[in-house]
């Protein structure tokens, strides 16, 4: 399943409606370890298709989600569960630490 780009507009529809666990990366294109993360999440998303979906907020342009979810520094994934945040981590991270997020929240 491909990565979904959220915005401000679309976070509702995107991510709080939707029955299963979602993984949100909050990301800018000018962060280090955001760039980092990217070939990761690409990674994990061919992992865990049918599992979860993988969606990506650029905080500068959707300021509104980010403050919402009170997102202080990039990255930081948020994993929704049913429309609902259910945990949360901040910094760059592996594959298999994202993975279990995913896998705990099943």
């Amino acid at each position: 399943m491909a990565i979904v780009h959220v915005s401000d507009q679309s976070f509702n529809a995107d991510v709080e409606n939707n029955n299963g666990v979602v993984l949100v990366d909050f990301w800018a294109p000018w962060c280090g370890p955001c760039k980092a993360l990217a070939p990761i999440l690409d990674e994990l998303d061919n992992e865990i298709t049918g599992q979860a979906t993988i969606a990506k907020v650029n905080v500068d342009e959707n300021p509104e989600s980010a403050s919402r979810f009170g997102v202080m520094s990039i990255p930081t994934i948020i994993v929704f569960k049913d429309g609902q945040p259910v945990d949360k981590v901040v910094g760059l991270n592996s594959k298999d630490a994202l993975k279990s997020l995913v896998t705990k929240h099943q």
